[in-house]
């Protein structure tokens, strides 16, 4: 499974950040091994430094199942470690409702 981050203008993108990312993306998404083939996590400070607000950081994953179309889930909290998990969260539920609309067929 390949991981990239992407982060937007307003964020700094660290390696201590993208591999704290990256290592949150892989444990949680383990259980689908091979079927996953690539994720992409971008995350955005949506008010930037401008203006203050309580759910301003975004984060939206996008993951490409083997034999698939890609499909993408977002998710906006007050830290990045929030929307980040938020976001995987939806995004199991979404490859769980997936593959399992496929097993039915």
């Amino acid at each position: 499974m390949i991981i990239q981050v992407n982060t937007d203008s307003n964020i700094e993108g660290n390696r201590e950040l993208v591999q704290q990312i990256k290592t949150v993306v892989a444990n949680s998404l383990e259980y689908y091994g091979e079927q996953i083939t690539r994720v992409e996590v971008h995350l955005s400070d949506e008010n930037s430094d401008q203006k203050s607000g309580t759910e301003d950081k975004r984060c939206l994953v996008e993951v490409r199942l083997a034999g698939l179309q890609p499909f993408a889930v977002t998710h906006e909290a007050a830290t990045l470690e929030r929307a980040v998990d938020g976001a995987v969260e939806k995004l199991i539920r979404a490859i769980d409702t997936t593959l399992g609309r496929l097993d039915n067929r």
